[in-house]
């Protein structure tokens, strides 16, 4: 869906008394970390909404060879997940407009962060919304798991044991 889509939808809800929690990230490679992240928000509130940066967002903010799964089909993954009620892409490279437009009750951020990190946190101070860590500590990573199958199979060719 679109920002403004879910901005109509995130209205709508709290207008239902829905507690709307906001998890946000590229999620260029899912793994475990992921899951245990939108877990632990989807526990913070009754209807859970997760952004993902746009591919031009994930390119600046990751790096040249990124993403490695574009944006339609980190969508898809992502809304297959039982506890992500609705996707969002957005192309800004933080949240702070997404916030302004949605208007969660909860924001919640990775275990990479801390409060006093959180990029939107002047943000969502100022329109009234939670900001929380949530997941496991932060002992995955996108980046490690393409460094490691780099590492493992540099110069090998593809099906090679």
């Amino acid at each position: 869906m679109t920002v403004d889509e879910a901005a109509r939808l995130a209205a709508k809800l709290r207008g239902e008394g829905k507690r709307i929690v906001l998890a946000n990230g590229c999620f260029d490679l899912l793994h475990v970390g992921h899951i245990r992240y939108l877990r632990d928000a989807r526990r913070r509130g009754d209807v859970l909404f997760v952004a993902i940066n746009g591919d031009a967002a994930v390119a600046r903010l990751k790096g040249p060879g990124r993403p490695l799964v574009p944006a339609a089909e980190r969508l898809e993954m992502l809304a297959a997940l039982r506890d992500v009620d609705h996707v969002v892409v957005f192309d800004d490279d933080t949240a702070d407009r997404l916030l302004e437009a949605l208007r969660p009750d909860v924001h919640a951020k990775g275990t990479d962060y801390t409060e006093a990190t959180v990029p939107e946190r002047a943000t969502a101070r100022a329109i009234g919304t939670e900001v929380v860590i949530a997941g496991d500590a932060k002992s995955h990573s996108s980046r490690d798991l393409i460094q490691a199958i780099a590492e493992r199979f540099v110069g090998r060719p593809p099906g090679a044991s």
